[in-house]
Order: structure tokens, then C-alpha cells, then sequence
């Protein structure tokens, strides 16, 4: 579990400059634990008994290993049969900057898209942090996701480096941070309640959710 330490806030309110980096070489108001805001980026039907919220980051390595071990049968599972409601927020742990330009691609994307992103960018954990968990290869891997996307490498950049985006994202991971109390990455929440992780795979959800489906 990736841990929001007072090094990750200080790369909050620095993400701007330090997304520069990666040229060199719309985000959601968000809701809270117990609501979701209109604009938020989620799957599965509205009016589903059951809503997860999960606060991740595409450069968080446990975040990418339950998107690739769990995310797929939670889907066709739960959310394709309409008995899950899943919501993303994006937080900023890991490589801050990783995180901001992984998430800001995604937003540019659409929302058609953007979960394809967020999946590919968390995927591409494997190549960017080969050296470690850095952005130092981070920019071929997210240009490469942009362009199969059809982007221009002028689009990526503008999309990476768009200041008042970034703020917004910074400005969201401080809300979730003060206001919501996550402190950690993946962070869960069913139904207004944090889920813990035991076991790190679906049994989890399982069990979270099976007295929530009680006759449904």
C-alpha cells in the first residue's frame, strides 16, 4: 500500500513544475466517501446497490497489480451486471510525476477513454519503473499510449502541461487527503465504508459485498 507521506503533499503543490520534466527530455470537483459528484469518472450503472470508490494512482505499483489481477473479474462480476457502481479518484502517490501526467492523459482522452488509459498507464508501470520508481522513462511509455490514441506529440505535451489542470488534480488530492482522510493508496470504499484488503484479490470484494446483495 503506497503511503501519502509529507514528501508526496509537498510534490502536490509542485506537480506543475515538475510535470515540465517530461516535455524536456477537465478534472472532476470530486465528491466524498458517501457521495459522488456528476462529473466523476465511474463505470457501471448509476442506480447499481452497490457503490465502490477507489482512490488510486497510475504510478502506485499496488494500484497497477489490483487493476491487473482484480479489476477485470470485479467487472464482469459486478459492474457489467449492474450490481456495482465502481468510482475512480485520482490520487498522487508513487512517482508525483508519473501520476499527474498518467491521469492527466487519461482526462484528455474522454471519457469514452479514459479508463483504456488509466488501465494502459498503470500496465506501463513495468517499462517506466525499470530503474525504479521514477520518471525516468516514463515519457517514451506515455507518449506511446497518446499516440495509439491518435495524439500528437504536440497534443501530449499540451495535455501534460496544461497548468490549470494540474492544479485542479493537486487541489482534489489535498480535498481527499484533509477532508476525506485517505492516506494511502489503493484506498476502498463500499458504500461509505473503507474496505480492507486481507487477501489482495476478489475474495475481498466478495465478502464485502455479498450482504449488500442479500435478495438481489
Amino acid at each position: 500500500m503506497h503511503i501519502l507521506s509529507g514528501k508526496t503533499r509537498r510534490g502536490l503543490l509542485t506537480a506543475a513544475a515538475l510535470g515540465l520534466a517530461l516535455v524536456a527530455t477537465g478534472c472532476s470537483k470530486g465528491g466524498s466517501k458517501t457521495e459522488v459528484a456528476p462529473d466523476e469518472m465511474s463505470m457501471g450503472s448509476a442506480t447499481a446497490p452497490i457503490t465502490l470508490i477507489e482512490y488510486a494512482s497510475v504510478a502506485c505499483p499496488i494500484c497497477a497489480h489490483v487493476n491487473e489481477t482484480v479489476m477485470p473479474e470485479l467487472r464482469t462480476k459486478y459492474i457489467d451486471k449492474g450490481l456495482v457502481r465502481y468510482v475512480y479518484r485520482p490520487m498522487m502517490t508513487g512517482a508525483p510525476t508519473v501520476a499527474a501526467a498518467g491521469h492527466l492523459l487519461a482526462e484528455c482522452a474522454g471519457k469514452d477513454k479514459y479508463f483504456k488509459v488509466i488501465d494502459a498507464v498503470m500496465a506501463g508501470q513495468k517499462q517506466m519503473y525499470v530503474t525504479g520508481e521514477n520518471d525516468q522513462n516514463a515519457r517514451p511509455v506515455l507518449l506511446g499510449i497518446a499516440q495509439s490514441l491518435g495524439m500528437s506529440e504536440a497534443d501530449f505535451n499540451k495535455c501534460i502541461t496544461d497548468q490549470a489542470a494540474l492544479k485542479r488534480l493537486s487541489d482534489l488530492n489535498e480535498k481527499y487527503m484533509s477532508k476525506d482522510g485517505i492516506n494511502a493508496t489503493p484506498t476502498f470504499i463500499v458504500n461509505g465504508k473503507e474496505m480492507k484488503l486481507k487477501n489482495g484479490d476478489i475474495s475481498d470484494f466478495d465478502a464485502a459485498f455479498k450482504p449488500l446483495l442479500a435478495g438481489k
